[in-house]
């Protein structure tokens, strides 16, 4: 039996406002819309995609599954990003580590790291 990744769900209280969020962050497109969910992904046939689900109460705590993104260029991703509406965020990471930690408009963490070779 044959499995693929399909979506990453991620609640939200504003689904239609995240989700316009990561589609800029990431140069993806809104694929569908209703009040049940928001998905975007960089076109109909590529996958995974993320889902974003409406719920009534806010994020608490720190992620338990978060997104690295992989920049060409860290500090002009990280200022892009910030431009978008992230914010800096502290889990505890301390000054000397790699990548930077970002939150989202909702408040859930992501973090960008150093440029890294990707295989081919």
């Amino acid at each position: 039996m044959a499995v693929s990744l399909y979506q990453i769900a991620v609640d939200a209280h504003d689904p239609a406002q995240l989700a316009r969020f990561w589609a800029r962050v990431l140069d993806w497109q809104v694929l569908s819309e209703d009040p049940e969910e928001v998905v975007i992904g960089a076109d109909e046939r590529t996958l995974p995609g993320l889902v974003f689900m409406p719920v009534p109460e806010g994020k608490a705590g720190k992620n338990r599954l978060h997104l690295d993104l992989a920049p060409d260029d860290q500090a002009a991703e990280v200022a892009r990003l910030l431009a978008l509406g992230a914010r800096r965020a502290d889990v505890g990471q301390g000054p000397d580590v790699s990548w930077t930690v970002l939150m989202d408009p909702e408040g859930n963490e992501f973090c960008v790291l150093t440029p890294k070779k990707l295989p081919a």
